[in-house]
């Protein structure tokens, strides 16, 4: 569980109970976790259980004796014993309401948080996509997930360095020359990136009745890597049209990454890897190829037979310059779960290297209709504009009375929520009914709650919801179930952090709208004798859902 100061208080007055009934019980063994039912408290634990075990005791006589020691006026209202010697614990609402005011305070609050990641430099390698095809629906995964963790990092402290690493080189640019210079009808400068798709799809098509185009590709990328001034043009020219097309993209998506560094970026330091490489008697030579092997993995290609170098060979490069230029404590590669055992030989590699970071490979699981894989009558790839294009015409039945931005915020955050509710790993089914959805699982229904709570805050004559003095004496139930959600806010941006999931934010925000929506339902809170305490309750609620969904890079509209 992320340790906030809530938790440490926690875990400091279970150990000091702990310690005296049992002074060999360590620190890692006292672990506290929501319980899956609140009738079962807020926070719980197991610690006595597993002291029982080594003690040969009764677990529940345990767990009576440590809750007997525990002294706290500030925090806690009761604890009790449940099943086979669990601690539950309950937090008093006088402490869940301070708890709640504090996100109130968005300065302080947002003060607060950077202090987990101060000091530490992380870099994300996100987004990727290849030069001369359009964006497809496959690059949306990295770019959402991507950005989401870009923005949760940095909201904790970190120095976030965002980096595009395009797919700029290689031997499908080889392929590429070869089908301009064979088919292309006008020059490359006036072609859009379609003409440019169906170009290379061609190409392919051609080589299954044509085996050696293959060979003239390659011996293209090998006079493109040798700096041929033709080869060059054409590369150039191809990375220009591309460039123009997924900053259009990104526009619409709401996304800008600091920097864009393709594979060709690192030609000129190959060398220098190459030798360092050699240097540390990591590579071998084997069947004319250069290599690295890897203990328990398979080898990596640094050098092909005919001296080309390889994807490999151009992210050791990558590693090195973001290691020397940034010095980062953190490097995440946000690619797809295909890529697993390369990135392992990558950071196997670094490691040999001596390039001492942390590395993260979050891997995620492709998009799929829920009628199965994608398909389109442009091929195998369904392009991304195709999707927004879709969404945009639901969102226009959701909000019609909305501007063209506010619409168009309803549909790309539609998609980005659908991309992001889930853990990263899962496939993610897209269902137009879902992705829509006003009362489910939805990025439209937080941005209608969010809306719900602006109309709220705007009909009420009370324009302080700070310091709320006295709380009603008697809460409902909607009430209490919302506010013993508040204070978990600190606690779920770092769990997102740390598992590198965005999801846990979807998940928490879900849980608040679904909370507050069943207050709003049962509840006035306009002329009423609690209105005060009720619009600090909005209050929170709106400040969690817009800083929670800026953090999943949606953004939020104030009336649907």
């Amino acid at each position: 569980m992320a340790e906030t100061e809530t938790v440490k208080k926690l875990n400091s007055l279970l150990m000091k109970a702990v310690v005296e009934v049992d002074k060999n019980v360590s620190v890692e063994m006292v672990k506290l976790e929501h319980p899956t039912e609140t009738k079962f408290g807020d926070y719980s634990t197991n610690i006595a259980m597993i002291m029982a075990k080594q003690r040969k005791e009764n677990p529940v006589d345990l767990a009576k004796k440590i809750i007997s020691l525990i002294k706290d006026e500030e925090m806690v209202k009761k604890l009790d014993v449940a099943g086979g010697g669990f601690i539950n614990i309950f937090l008093k609402k006088e402490f869940l309401k301070i708890e709640a005011e504090k996100i109130n305070y968005e300065i302080e609050f947002k003060k607060n948080l950077r202090k987990y990641g101060m000091g530490k430099t992380m870099v994300i390698d996100y987004s990727a996509p290849n030069i001369a095809k359009p964006f497809g629906i496959g690059h949306l995964r990295s770019t959402n997930i991507g950005q989401a963790i870009y923005n949760i990092y940095k909201i904790l402290g970190w120095n976030c360095i965002g980096d595009n690493h395009l797919g700029d080189w290689g031997t499908q640019f080889g392929k590429m020359i070869v089908a301009l210079k064979k088919w292309g009808s006008k020059d490359v400068d006036k072609m859009t990136i379609a003409d440019l798709e169906k170009l290379y799809v061609k190409f392919h098509s051609e080589a299954e009745k044509d085996i050696t185009l293959e060979d003239e590709a390659r011996l293209w990328f090998a006079k493109m890597e040798k700096g041929d001034a033709e080869a060059r043009k054409m590369w150039q020219e191809c990375v220009d049209i591309s460039m123009k097309e997924f900053n259009r993209i990104y526009e619409m998506l709401g996304v800008k990454i600091d920097n864009t560094y393709g594979e060709a970026f690192y030609e000129p330091m190959l060398p220098s890897v190459i030798k360092d490489l050699k240097d540390k008697n990591l590579t071998k030579k084997s069947r004319g190829v250069l290599i690295v092997e890897l203990n328990g993995l398979t080898p990596a290609m640094i050098l092909k037979s005919d001296g080309a170098t390889t994807y490999f060979t151009r992210d050791m490069a990558t590693v090195k310059f973001r290691m020397e230029k940034w010095h980062p404590d953190l490097i995440i590669y946000e690619v797809g779960s295909e890529q697993e055992l390369y990135f392992k030989q990558v950071f196997a590699t670094a490691k040999l290297m001596g390039w001492d970071t942390n590395f993260v490979h979050i891997g995620h699981g492709l998009i799929r209709w829920k009628e199965g894989k994608f398909s389109t009558r442009k091929g195998d790839t369904i392009h991304l504009e195709e999707v927004i294009d879709k969404a945009m015409e639901e969102a226009k039945k959701i909000a019609p009375d909305n501007t063209k931005e506010k619409i168009s915020a309803v549909a790309i955050g539609a998609i980005k929520f659908n991309d992001l509710a889930s853990d990263p790993k899962r496939d993610v089914i897209f269902d137009w009914e879902r992705v829509m959805s006003m009362d489910g699982n939805s990025g439209p229904y937080l941005q209608y709650t969010y809306a719900r709570c602006m109309s709220v805050l705007e009909k009420t004559e009370i324009i302080e919801q700070k310091n709320i003095e006295k709380m009603p004496k008697n809460i409902n139930d909607e009430e209490m179930g919302l506010i013993r959600e508040f204070y978990k806010f600190e606690e779920k941006i770092i769990e997102a952090a740390e598992r590198f999931n965005p999801g846990v934010m979807a998940e928490y925000l879900l849980t608040i709208a679904r909370k507050y929506n069943e207050f709003y339902g049962k509840h006035r809170i306009i002329s009423e004798p609690e209105e005060t305490w009720r619009i600090f309750m909005t209050k929170v609620t709106s400040n969690i859902l817009k800083t929670g969904l800026r953090l999943l890079g949606i953004e939020t509209v104030e009336k649907m």
